[in-house]
């Protein structure tokens, strides 16, 4: 009986605390992650001028208080306007009457009047320094219910609901217009079409035999072709010219469209159910630029080792041929021991599984698998061990900058670094004993002294 007699109490409870919203409103818990639009930007005007709160507010029209703040920041409108019997005048001194100048400027016809009444010798006056009113910089951040406004000279800020509206509408366009390239991938695509095309092969042939190189669907080169985004023109596709123009929605491009049957994460955990001895190596990409060349980091899950290897572009090929490289290198016999099941997200780089588990002459060398779409929490050791990587390279810096000796560099410092996890030893450690020194030494790894590892920027000057 006390079971039943807590759960009612707490049912009760329950109603009082979060009563049920009233016959034809919303519950404003259903609105989240939702465009506001003119309606709720008036609501939120009105209720800066009744002097309400961002909760008041964000209770009203269903969204969180700091959406609210944002909101009125974002869009708050600055006016340079005076009050009754007080011109426009946002100089410090002028607010504070400490400033006794007169004549400052020429515009002024009479001598005895003091500069900071008139509000026009701020552009001349070598005393200005702008006064910003305290109320603007803590919240509600705007004067529309500010009640000494009457009275004050300073600069004034309001929020304006069809202003605002206007301004969104306006961004909101823009970020869907243009070409969503930059220059250094532009460069990139045009050294690999126009030649091609100059030569009279058309986008199918080239979308065809270059999709590695290419990461754009045949509809989408036939767009910057006809926008003039490439150097080839369409006077170098005859019958393009003569072809009626279509519309149609562009899509995003994988190599192999059907890469992920068979190769789902579900799949990849009842693969290692049945296989509990096989080790996992896990593959993602580090970009410095967008558009320009990026990392590929291939992460050994039990030794917790990780190789890093700079890339000129971020497409299929490159991937496929660092793996090339690298069963070549090391012997088909190493590769198929020390990568035999490898995990990857569902980034185009990784959309031609089958270049990568067979090698040239139809030899299956390896296994591949995906995460689930955004979750990059199923492959976490990469992600982790990616910090110690933006520790040397932050994020926003220019990877092109860098040689591969450079970041074999790092990732030996990286590796020499002691882990709790590993029993205070290093993942060098661990892989040498695993493997041999011989495979690190063909890895391009060697070993860093303990008191020689450096973990930032400082390690490539």
């Amino acid at each position: 009986m006390v079971p039943c007699l807590q759960k009612i109490h707490l049912y009760c409870i329950m109603d009082l605390v979060i009563p049920p919203p009233p016959a034809g409103m919303e519950n404003p818990m259903m609105n989240k992650q939702k465009h506001m639009d003119i309606e709720a930007r008036r609501t939120i005007e009105d209720g800066l001028n009744r002097k309400e709160s961002f909760k008041q507010i964000g209770l009203s029209v269903g969204k969180d208080c700091t959406t609210i703040s944002k909101e009125v920041r974002k869009h708050r409108v600055f006016e340079s306007t005076g009050s009754c019997g007080k011109a426009f005048n946002d100089c410090e001194q002028a607010y504070l009457r400490l400033c006794d100048l007169r004549h400052v400027c020429d515009l002024c016809t009479a001598d005895r009047r003091p500069c900071w009444s008139c509000g026009l010798c701020t552009k001349n006056c070598s005393s200005y320094k702008k006064k910003i009113c305290s109320k603007l910089t803590k919240s509600p951040y705007v004067c529309n219910a500010c009640t000494d406004r009457g009275k004050c000279s300073l600069e004034k800020a309001y929020y304006r609901s069809h202003r605002a509206q206007k301004e969104y509408s306006l961004l909101l366009s823009e970020s869907r217009s243009g070409f969503a390239i930059s220059q250094e991938e532009l460069k990139q695509l045009d050294k690999v079409v126009s030649p091609l095309l100059r030569k009279g092969q058309s986008l199918h042939h080239i979308s065809l035999n270059h999709a590695d190189e290419v990461m754009k669907s045949e509809r989408t080169l036939y767009t910057y072709v006809n926008n003039g985004l490439i150097s080839a023109r369409n006077l170098d596709m005859p019958r393009t010219v003569r072809m009626r123009p279509r519309k149609t929605k562009s899509k995003a491009l994988k190599v192999d469209k059907t890469c992920r049957i068979g190769r789902t994460y579900p799949e990849y955990i009842a693969f290692l159910d049945k296989n509990p001895d096989i080790s996992t190596v896990q593959l993602d990409s580090v970009e410095g630029i967008k558009g320009s060349s990026v990392l590929l980091t291939v992460h050994f899950v039990q030794p917790k080792l990780q190789l890093a290897f700079i890339r000129s572009a971020n497409d299929s090929q490159s991937v496929i041929d660092i793996f090339d490289r690298l069963y070549l290198e090391l012997r088909p016999d190493i590769f198929m021991e020390i990568f035999p099941l490898l995990l990857a997200d569902n980034g185009s780089e990784f959309s031609n599984p089958r270049a990568i588990e067979y090698d040239r002459q139809g030899n299956q060398r390896t296994r591949m698998y995906y995460c689930n779409p955004n979750a990059p929490y199923e492959k976490p050791q990469c992600e982790n061990n990616h910090e110690m990587v933006r520790r040397c390279i932050p994020k926003g810096v220019d990877i092109g900058r860098y040689t591969q000796p450079q970041i074999s560099l790092m990732m030996s410092h990286i590796n020499s670094y002691a882990r709790k996890a590993l029993g205070n030893k290093s993942p060098y450690d661990i892989f040498e004993f695993q493997y041999g020194k011989g495979i690190l030494e063909k890895l391009g790894l060697s070993r860093i002294l303990p008191d020689e590892i450096m973990l930032s920027p400082e390690l490539f000057k």
